[in-house]
């Protein structure tokens, strides 16, 4: 039997160099924090595999070495800057009544720099950043004071801004009403449409009364009825004109028959309404005479329906209108022809025929001419 060969001794394979991992974005986040992980005493020692292998912020198994108490974690930033490892991983000692922080923030009484983030990274100016924290009085006692001077504060824009409003609608209200600065000037004031009967005097005499009113305040109504007592107007219209003057606009009531007035002589003016606008001592040239009975209104209506329908050549060649009742109305022409009318219905029928009749000599060498039934006229 053969003697027995020691074994061969095992050689240990040669151990593989492990790629250092990638900083994750959480580490950026923790890299102001320290590291807190590990014994309590503090111990260091070599990395086993497992820890090498598993990266940064993987959960430690009971005994594995950690880093010292109060060291930080360097982050990316500060591997890419270049500081050295001693300066980065130097433990913070001494007092924490006032620590500053890294990223320039104001130093707090806890230890650690408070920095405000914005919800998914951005801010105001669209760039994620820290936000400053909004400064509030830290007492409740402050708070209120702080109130209280607010609601003072409106209080006081409310009282000036309704002062400043009523000072100046009474500035206001002064100016329109009160101040001369729209004051009625009389040699402002113009009056058209007097026509032949109605005094320009007695109307500009009705307007002087309110001379120095201001025109805001001036009652144009109370006026127009002022001027419409003026005889001889039928219609008023006064409107403003800005900023010292008047415009009064009249409709004169134009006579167009002269009545006879035995009683007091002469003749009294009527226009087409039958109101009298006038008298005279002889009839005016033009105009004709009418001579119906005494207090007969509707005859006289009827005249003066007729007279206000003839045409201007027509009724200048008219001398005189008589009727005793409505509806026998005459005329009598300047050359001596008499036209029996009859009534004021169909005037207008009645004027084409007695217009045509007299431009074509039919009723030449006539001295009457009936055009009562304008159908049928009849000339003799």
């Amino acid at each position: 039997m053969s003697p027995s060969r020691p074994p061969k001794p095992r050689v240990a394979p040669p151990a593989r160099p492990r790629a250092v991992p990638a900083p994750r974005p959480d580490d950026q986040a923790d890299a102001s924090r320290p590291a807190t992980t590990g014994r309590a005493d503090g111990a260091a020692g070599p990395a086993t595999g497992a820890s090498a292998a598993g990266g940064a912020g993987r959960p430690r198994r009971a005994g594995s070495p950690t880093r010292d108490a109060g060291a930080t974690r360097p982050t990316s930033s500060a591997r890419a800057s270049g500081t050295p490892r001693a300066a980065r991983t130097a433990p913070v000692t001494g007092s924490t009544d006032a620590v500053p922080s890294a990223t320039g923030d104001a130093p707090t009484t806890f230890g650690r720099a408070v920095t405000t983030y914005t919800a998914g990274g951005r801010g105001l100016t669209g760039r994620g950043g820290p936000v400053s924290p909004p400064v509030v009085s830290s007492s409740s006692a402050a708070r209120f004071e702080e109130r209280a001077r607010a609601r003072r504060s409106r209080s006081r824009r409310k009282v000036a801004a309704v002062a400043g409003g009523a000072v100046a609608a009474g500035a206001l209200g002064w100016l329109l009403l009160l101040s001369p600065v729209l004051a009625l000037d009389p040699q402002d004031v113009r009056v058209e449409g007097a026509g032949t009967v109605v005094a320009v005097d007695q109307v500009l005499d009705v307007v002087d009364a309110h001379t120095g009113t201001p025109l805001p305040r001036l009652d144009t109504v109370r006026l127009r009825d002022e001027v419409l007592e003026v005889p001889g107007v039928r219609e008023a219209r006064v409107t403003r004109g800005w900023p010292h003057g008047l415009l009064v606009v009249l409709v004169a009531r134009e006579p167009v028959a002269a009545v006879p007035e035995p009683e007091q002589g002469g003749f009294a003016l009527l226009d087409m309404e039958g109101v009298q606008v006038g008298r005279v001592d002889a009839a005016p040239d033009g105009l004709p005479v009418v001579d119906v009975p005494v207090g007969d209104a509707r005859t006289l209506s009827a005249v003066l329906t007729v007279l206000e329908q003839l045409p201007a050549e027509l009724l200048a060649q008219v001398q005189g209108v008589s009727a005793r009742t409505q509806d026998t109305v005459t005329m009598q022409l300047r050359d001596g022809v008499r036209v029996d009318w009859g009534s004021a219905a169909e005037t207008p029928l009645k004027i084409a025929v007695l217009s045509t009749l007299r431009s074509s000599g039919a009723a030449a060498g006539a001295t009457v001419i009936d055009v009562s039934a304008p159908r049928l006229p009849i000339t003799r």
